[in-house]
């Protein structure tokens, strides 16, 4: 049995396969920045915060981390209405993924803060720095330097797993490319062009993220 491919005809619907790299992207931008900051967050609580602090944030890193992001993403979207908030698909998608990511990113960057020499916090407290000043200007740059390749890394399984998006019809790039199938029955094409997108993707991504970090987050 001859087996035909017609990768042009996935082709054609370029305009649904750009719309659907640029969902993509956007809820990765939109993720990483925000997951990044609550990663931040965290790991200032779970390093310098009260022991109630500590707590509560240990039980959310310890919850998202142990769970699927599918699931995750399905309370979100699905669980919250039950409680009265009723979201559309691309808001769920943001929540759910900035959640992930900052659950990840709390325990990354908590190694890189936790490995900052004691001296050094100890040079910036001499200086009569305030604790917010010390933290900021002395130990998130080298311990985010000492971390972004980690960092980086969990933001492209995040964009990966934005695929799952399109379960609650977020317009990303998977969804694309299963309503293209849907409608000419050529899913091996598809997801074979989908595959080789995200492959590209994810290697342009990660060489803009590892020429940003040194450059606008943590000097040279």
């Amino acid at each position: 049995m001859r087996v035909a491919f017609d990768f042009l005809s996935i082709l054609v619907e370029w305009r649904m396969l750009l719309k659907g790299v640029a969902w993509t992207l956007g809820l990765t931008f939109i993720s990483a920045v925000i997951g990044v900051l609550v990663g931040v967050a965290c790991a200032w609580a779970r390093t310098y915060g009260g022991a109630w602090l500590k707590a509560i944030v240990g039980i959310y890193v310890e919850l998202i981390r142990n769970t699927p992001f599918i699931v995750q993403l399905f309370f979100v979207f699905f669980g919250l209405p039950a409680a009265g908030l009723k979201l559309s698909p691309e808001t769920a998608s943001i929540i759910a993924m900035v959640v992930n990511l900052g659950a990840y990113a709390a325990e990354i960057i908590r190694a890189g803060i936790e490995a900052t020499p004691r001296g050094q916090i100890e040079a910036a407290q001499s200086l009569a720095l305030t604790q917010a000043q010390v933290f900021i200007r002395v130990v998130l740059p080298p311990a985010l330097r000492k971390v972004w390749p980690a960092l980086v890394s969990q933001i492209i399984i995040v964009m990966l797993g934005s695929a799952v998006c399109g379960q609650i019809s977020t317009e990303e790039l998977s969804y694309a490319a299963n309503l293209i199938q849907s409608r000419n029955f050529r899913a091996f094409e598809a997801f074979m062009i989908a595959t080789a997108i995200y492959l590209v993707l994810s290697i342009a991504v990660r060489r803009l993220l590892n020429w940003l970090g040194p450059r606008f987050l943590f000097g040279r």
